[in-house]
């Protein structure tokens, strides 16, 4: 679901190996991030990651199969599943390399979460965009910090309840995105983001960024856990059951009626 391919010059891809799903995120490949977070960040040959993904689209957000399973769990088993998919994205936000975004396609819920943990994201002109979870009766919660550090708040409240798609002209503007590229010249982009790295001292990069997220908004383990038992209280909640079953069943929900 997952690989890793490492370049002499000590560039790391790191592919989102999903395609025939959209690269939805299911357990296991939220796992296998969290690991590959984890190896990158302490492999000293290593000095940019690139994140990235096969197929048409970059992530098209949790995978809904997984969170149907929530239904059925218990309380602790879905704090685990939950946790499991924030404590991903904060390995990932404090990966001791640069992390830089390569997006096409598609990224929504989770993969605007992705995205915006990414020390720059650049993205193709026809990208589309959005915080999508509302629209089946879930929160943007685990990526929520992610999100609005980011952004900011402000720009964050434009499209973080809404739901709407919005294209990568506008995400841009919103600051989730470093700029939009034609698709054609994505990877020329890419390559001008990893090269003045390659003229760093790795530590040095390594130490600004985590002066840097010291800096910056806090986003320690009381607001990853209080994400997850928002997500929590959500898959408890009457709405995500009767939004997830919607949308297996082809159907509107009754907030759409």
């Amino acid at each position: 679901m997952i690989t890793i391919e490492k370049e002499a010059r000590g560039v790391a891809w790191l592919w989102l190996e999903r395609a025939e799903k959209h690269n939805a995120l299911s357990g296991e490949m939220i796992a296998q991030l969290h690991q590959a977070a984890l190896d990158l960040g302490a492999d000293d040959k290593v000095r940019v990651v690139v994140l990235a993904a096969r197929g048409h689209t970059f992530c098209a957000g949790g995978d809904l199969g997984w969170m149907r399973a929530q239904m059925g769990a218990s309380p602790a088993e879905r704090g685990a599943e939950a946790g499991k998919l924030a404590y991903m994205l904060h390995a990932l936000n404090t990966l001791p390399k640069p992390l830089i975004g390569r997006l096409q396609g598609n990224a929504f819920g989770g993969g605007v979460g992705m995205a915006s943990v990414c020390d720059i994201a650049i993205g193709s002109r026809t990208l589309s965009m959005g915080l999508t979870e509302t629209r089946l009766g879930l929160i943007p919660a685990t990526i929520g910090p992610y999100v609005c550090a980011r952004m900011g708040e402000a720009n964050a409240r434009r499209v973080f309840m809404s739901g709407r798609r919005f294209a990568a002209d506008e995400a841009v503007a919103l600051g989730l995105l470093a700029r939009a590229v034609a698709p054609e010249d994505l990877d020329a982009a890419i390559e001008a983001e990893i090269a003045p790295y390659l003229q760093c001292a790795p530590q040095a990069v390594a130490r600004a960024k985590a002066l840097l997220r010291r800096l910056g908004p806090v986003i320690d383990t009381a607001a990853i856990e209080h994400t997850i038992a928002e997500l929590v209280a959500c898959w408890e909640g009457p709405e995500a059951p009767e939004g997830i079953a919607a949308f297996f069943e082809k159907r509107v929900p009754p907030w759409q009626g």
